[in-house]
């Protein structure tokens, strides 16, 4: 049966299919799914696309969160010319989608796509979106609830969007940089990529370089935080059993290589009642290929 999000500190982030469907005329939902049918990278398999069947009422914006919202290159937010954020664009995104700030809005994808989903989600709070809730165990969780999908095209007429940027839910290379140096103490860092990854030996950067950030206080890989069937995110108690030596009033900044699986650790850290949590965005695909970062295998 469906874990129910009760169990959690905070339980506030998570949806069932039920809270959607009992706001579907006051919530906008977003399918971070790709827009159409797409090919899965890894196994060739089949993957539903927005197209194929969403859950009524809910838009695309285009293409999946996690690509739509960021750069094609490094998978960063897209930035300036002065290398901030650019807001400007993210209203625009926002806006002609037909976001509005005040609304409360759900992110969902499916078990395959779970961090395209968690991409979107991070990236609202960044934007200092007032109210965003992740469905939990995505449309497997809507069908599996013998709720019907919905094929046909859904648009919302433009709106105004204001952002109202969080800062501390980003961690940059330079805060990174001086964690790893030592200059800046009390923070903690969680990687987020596999094993291989943390221990140099399956390197993802054209550099070359592989390892971990000095001072990464512990290595968890996001395949061990959800059910990888349904989509699921873990229990308190399980996430207590993966996460619990930390320190839930102490800063902590997930990473990965390109910042995507570390969006969902953001999120369990969010319903674990962690007060101050910022993702490191650049990761390792910034991290490894520069020269001048330090590295620990």
């Amino acid at each position: 049966g469906l874990v129910y999000a009760k169990e959690y500190a905070n339980p506030h982030p998570l949806a069932t299919p039920a809270d959607v469907e009992k706001n579907k005329d006051k919530w906008i939902v977003i399918d971070c799914r790709d827009a159409g049918p797409t090919k899965d990278k890894k196994t060739g398999a089949d993957l539903k696309g927005y197209s194929d069947g969403h859950i009524p009422g809910a838009i695309s914006l285009g293409g999946q969160c996690a690509k739509v919202l960021r750069t094609k290159e490094e998978s960063v937010v897209f930035k300036d010319a002065k290398g901030n954020i650019d807001i400007a664009k993210y209203e625009k995104i926002m806006s002609d989608a037909g976001i509005s700030s005040d609304k409360t809005v759900v992110v969902y994808a499916d078990a395959k796509r779970i961090t395209s989903a968690s991409v979107g989600y991070w990236i609202l709070e960044y934007l200092g979106h007032k109210d965003v809730r992740f469905l939990n165990g995505g449309i497997e969780a809507w069908t599996g609830a013998g709720k019907s999908l919905d094929t046909k095209e859904h648009k919302l007429s433009a709106s105004k969007y204001k952002v109202n940027l969080v800062t501390g839910r980003i961690a940059t290379t330079d805060e990174m940089m001086k964690i790893a140096k030592g200059k800046l103490k009390g923070i903690q860092v969680v990687d987020s990529r596999t094993p291989g990854e943390y221990a140099g030996t399956d390197v993802r950067v054209k550099s070359g370089r592989g390892g971990r950030i000095p001072h990464t206080t512990m290595n968890v890989s996001h395949t061990e935080t959800y059910d990888k069937k349904t989509g699921m995110i873990k229990s308190m108690d399980d996430l207590e059993k993966l996460f619990g030596k930390l320190d839930k009033n102490k800063r902590t900044v997930p990473y990965c290589q390109t910042g995507t699986r570390s969006t969902l650790t953001y999120l369990q850290f969010k319903l674990m009642g962690f007060k101050d949590i910022a993702n490191y965005d650049d990761s390792w695909i910034v991290w490894g290929n520069k020269t001048d970062t330090p590295i620990e295998k």
